[in-house]
């Protein structure tokens, strides 16, 4: 095993507490901790960058779903990116960049089976955290797998200008879609979506009822919703689905710090009226599809046809903030902290 000189201790963000709605700075604790050393099968990485993403939010909670709840009193977890700084493993060498779950700190344990060499002459570090990692393949498998995409369908994607939405509606457009729609948070984000990532219309949701506005957007219909808001959403798209439309179950961000149960949608026997498919997924359950999402994605960012913007907040200290923000909508693409 080959090793740089390490320090014996670093920062990391912990989980203090649980939220019960919308979460504050006093959920997190920022703390000194012992900076492990790497056994057989292990890597310690310096990280360099990582992602925020909603996902997290629903790990705070303590309860069972798809993927274990943080611990209170332990590091939180995310997607990062950084440099093997020291090496228990055949397959990993030091100075290499590495993809990895274990971001919320400066120095990640990891074992070897969980990390992917990155390279970072290829695209810059921080696209292997959004359009190049798991935010793309999760654009991708819900379009395109999940959805059933054809060119001739008009698309309908919520939050669209965050991480996962502004490259949904932007792959569907180079698959051939003849009107990609979009709805964001403020007159800034719809301008971004329509004038710099080519969507066909986008309207701001806090400007009226989400129904109305859409139903103005697409006269004729949509055919896919690619949903990552839930609630008026969802009772939108369904009003607004043509017949055996589509509908990927991405996520549900209006609802993620609600206290009381949704009121909408209200509007669900369309469901069986419209002959409508609805299905959730998990983007982990497709990672043997991470081949041909790199191969078809690497060629549209190799051409310039398809624009990942980020908002990157500096310090680790600030990365609480910068999650905080994320939640709020304050980021047009994907949220970054750099360590």
């Amino acid at each position: 095993m080959v090793q740089q000189s390490l320090p014996e201790k670093a920062f990391e963000v912990r989980l203090a507490s649980r939220p019960q709605g919308w979460p504050t700075p006093e959920n997190f604790d920022h703390v000194e901790a012992p900076v492990g050393r790497p056994g057989p099968g292990q890597l310690l990485v310096r990280n360099e960058v990582m992602s925020v993403d909603p996902y997290m939010r629903g790990r705070m909670n303590a309860g069972k779903s798809y993927v274990p709840p943080f611990e209170v009193g332990k590091a939180l977890e995310g997607a990062a990116v950084g440099e093997v700084v020291a090496s228990g493993s055949d397959d990993f060498e030091v100075g290499q960049k590495v993809v990895h779950p274990l971001g919320w700190r400066e120095f990640a344990l990891v074992d070897a089976d969980r990390a992917r060499v990155v390279t970072p002459e290829i695209a810059p570090l921080p696209a292997y955290l959004g359009v190049l990692g798991m935010v793309g393949l999760t654009a991708y498998v819900g379009l395109f797998d999940v959805a059933a995409f054809t060119p001739r369908d008009t698309v309908f994607v919520s939050g669209a200008a965050g991480a996962v939405g502004s490259l949904v509606g932007q792959m569907a457009k180079l698959r051939g879609a003849p009107r990609v729609i979009g709805s964001a948070g403020s007159a800034e984000k719809v301008r971004y979506l329509t004038e710099e990532l080519g969507f066909d219309a986008a309207f701001n949701y806090k400007d009226g009822p989400v129904m109305e506005q859409l139903k103005a957007a697409a006269p004729d219909g949509i055919d896919v919703y690619f949903d990552n808001v839930g609630g008026d959403h969802l009772e939108a798209a369904i009003e607004v689905l043509n017949d055996h439309g589509r509908i990927a179950g991405c996520g549900a961000v209006s609802q993620y710090n609600a206290t009381e149960p949704p009121s909408a949608p209200r509007n669900l026997f369309q469901v069986v009226t419209k002959r409508l498919e609805m299905k959730g997924f998990i983007v982990s359950d497709s990672i043997q599809r991470m081949p041909d999402f790199l191969h078809e994605v690497g060629a549209w960012l190799r051409d310039g046809r398809l624009h990942e913007s980020q908002t990157v907040v500096d310090g680790l200290r600030n990365a609480p903030d910068a999650f905080l923000g994320m939640l709020k909508g304050e980021n047009i693409g994907k949220m970054l902290v750099t360590i």
